[in-house]
């Protein structure tokens, strides 16, 4: 019966694909389940009365506006508390640099709106968060994904892959790169590297699109500078959200870049939503007003900070020999990698009948390459849950092993 539809659906339909990740989250809703597959925010985390209290306070003294339509570009008072906080990221920002988005997802999808054409060519990392790969798909873009290392995106490898392209006649139009650590693989990129990838774009006429999630989820290390913090000429733009350091649940994120592109962002949404919720985004301003972000946000650090260190306990105590994995000082995720000849998609087949998940690396390779990885969660599962979930995941790489 679904085929008689096939002849409306656009070319544009054609290139979107389901995202692996939330067709995993499908697979873990029972009970019995342990789940390391999404990027999931502990609920202890939480601030669940402080959000009750605020909520009552903006029904009580801003009812009226709160429950009303509101711009586009966003709360007034909530970008004006964002510029003062990038202050001391050293930026200096006036309202027209900032944009309020529904969540960063819709950020990512207004980036491939704005600047993509068919055929046009995205840079990325290899592998890359695969949200913003699909964004830019869906649009038409080609990906082309540049090795990273255990410090991130490598320079040389990335102009060498813009001047080949360019000799091809492509059309390259900006890099995408989480530079903290960076989903999948929890690296993150030294402030010598940022300047470098910036003089590249700079060589080359192109934008950067700074993904920056989990920047602020830092519990180890010397934090490094925002790219956008260290660029002159207005080609860094910086997305930003809430749901890391305060709740998913809100759905609520915000753009930092120059005027120009913000302005034709806000153009884009206007097709897409009119305004993301202004209720959302005074509760949200009056929290952040009243202190209570960075109150929170120490905690939920701490949290994290206590969670991976658990989970690299289990994995140094329970992990066979042969399986390696990233050990990074903030962020949600290590990124395993398994023996060459392993196939971690084979692997989650089994894993599911353990009542074990994970997501399969591949799905963030734009090449097709990372058969032999995973993506691990630490911050959502508590100790209990933790260690029995690795010490399920243990076992069934050592069976796996054992057949290879």
């Amino acid at each position: 019966m679904a085929d008689i539809f096939e002849r409306f659906f656009s070319d544009a339909s054609q290139l979107m694909k389901k995202s692996a990740i939330r067709e995993i989250l499908k697979l873990t809703q029972r009970p019995e389940m342990i789940s390391f597959a999404g990027g999931l925010p502990s609920p202890d985390s939480f601030p669940i009365e402080d959000i009750r209290r605020v909520t009552a306070e903006v029904l009580e003294l801003e009812g009226k506006a709160a429950l009303q339509y509101g711009t586009t570009e966003g709360d007034v008072k909530l970008r004006t508390l964002l510029a003062e906080r990038h202050r001391k990221d050293g930026l200096n920002l006036a309202l027209e640099n900032i944009i309020i988005t529904t969540g960063s997802q819709q950020a990512l999808d207004l980036c491939g709106k704005i600047f993509i054409n068919r055929g046009d060519v995205v840079l990325c990392g290899l592998p890359s968060y695969l949200g913003g790969l699909n964004a830019f798909s869906n649009y038409g873009a080609v990906l082309k994904g540049i090795q990273l290392d255990d410090q991130g995106m490598r320079p040389d490898l990335l102009e060498k892959a813009i001047t080949e392209l360019k000799k091809d006649g492509r059309t390259i139009k900006f890099i995408y790169i989480i530079p903290d650590f960076q989903n999948p693989t929890g690296v993150t990129l030294p402030r010598a590297r940022r300047l470098e990838i910036i003089r590249i774009a700079e060589r080359h006429d192109l934008i950067i699109v700074e993904d920056s999630p989990y920047r602020d989820v830092r519990f180890a290390g010397t934090p490094e500078p925002l790219m956008s913090s260290l660029d002159t000429q207005g080609r860094v733009l910086t997305l930003n959200t809430f749901s890391k350091i305060l709740a998913p649940g809100f759905r609520l994120a915000w753009v930092t870049g120059h005027k120009e592109i913000i302005d034709k962002m806000v153009t884009a949404k206007q097709a897409s939503d009119l305004c993301t919720p202004p209720f959302v985004q005074r509760i949200t301003a009056r929290y952040i007003e009243q202190g209570l972000l960075d109150v929170n946000l120490r905690k939920t650090i701490e949290l994290y900070h206590h969670r991976r260190d658990y989970m690299l306990r289990c994995f140094r105590e329970q992990m066979p020999e042969g399986v390696k994995w990233t050990e990074p000082d903030g962020g949600l995720f290590l990124f395993v990698t398994l023996p060459p000849a392993m196939d971690a998609a084979r692997l989650l087949e089994k894993a599911i009948r353990k009542n074990v998940a994970f997501v399969c690396g591949s799905v963030f390779y734009c090449n097709n390459e990372g058969h032999n990885t995973m993506r691990i969660n630490f911050s959502f599962a508590d100790e209990k849950d933790t260690c029995e979930g690795v010490r399920r995941l243990a076992e069934v790489i050592r069976e796996e092993m054992a057949t290879a």
